[in-house]
């Protein structure tokens, strides 16, 4: 019987993981065996990261709400005990865009959970 090849499936299932590499520096684009590699890992990163994205911006939004309640008289964690105990519902996101972009009406979301 004689041996089946099927080349068009294989160069496809190469084509596929070289097209991922597309980029990489070196031997790292164009051997398949290192490309393996690479790309695996990658994904592996991009995994990961797609995590630690969130935990970075929750941190950058702290900051940024810190470093605006700090120049109302008050500190982060005071501020948001405060909104908790008024029931003031702004989340982080949305309270460190109005720090940035606004900060009479950051002033006034101050007042209003502090008094």
């Amino acid at each position: 019987m004689p041996r089946s090849k099927n080349a068009v499936a294989s160069r496809a299932r190469r084509k596929r993981i070289l097209k991922k590499a597309k980029g990489y520096w070196g031997s790292r684009n164009n051997v398949l065996t290192v490309v393996k590699h690479t790309v695996d890992k990658a994904g592996q990163y991009a995994y990961r990261d797609r995590r630690v994205k969130k935990r970075t911006f929750r941190a950058l939004w702290i900051m940024r709400i810190n470093a605006a309640a700090r120049l109302n008289g008050t500190t982060y964690s005071k501020l948001m005990d405060a909104m908790n105990k008024k029931d003031i519902k702004i989340n982080r996101k949305a309270l460190a865009e109005i720090a940035v972009s606004d900060p009479n009406a950051f002033s006034e979301v101050v007042k209003t959970a502090l008094n």
